[in-house]
């Protein structure tokens, strides 16, 4: 498991922490697998509903994927004030190290005020690499 980064934008909290997936990666096909568990907290005083994401995914060679979307793991979580909302996804690299960031649609359900959060940056790191 790696260390949790926290990101607030408008009093909603992410945080992010990964751990590499042995069993689905193939270290001799330059396939390495990732999870990553995202808990999303809703500190403002309004209701808001995630609409859509969109990732950036670097591998350490140097290559950038972007992946955008409506919303996570298939839905579109309404978090009302003080309450939160955790998923689990997953990421395949190329390379042993990589990073993701990316962002969040949010969408405040009293007036429909659209607005942007930030997905901190965290890295993807196979264990033995730390050694």
């Amino acid at each position: 498991m790696s260390e949790m980064v926290t990101e607030i934008t408008n009093g909603i909290k992410v945080s992010v922490i990964t751990a590499y997936q042995p069993e689905y990666s193939s270290p001799g096909q330059s396939h390495y697998v990732f999870n990553y568990r995202i808990y999303i907290e809703n500190h403002s005083e309004y209701t808001i509903q995630l609409l859509r994401r969109h990732w950036f995914i670097y591998d350490s060679n140097g290559a950038e994927r972007q992946v955008e979307g409506e919303g996570v793991v298939g839905q579109q979580p309404v978090i009302a004030p003080g309450e939160s909302y955790e998923y689990i996804s997953g990421c395949n690299l190329n390379t042993e190290i990589g990073k993701m960031l990316g962002t969040y649609i949010m969408q405040r359900t009293v007036d429909e005020n659209k607005f942007t959060v930030k997905i901190p940056a965290f890295n993807m790191i196979v264990p033995y690499r730390l050694n």
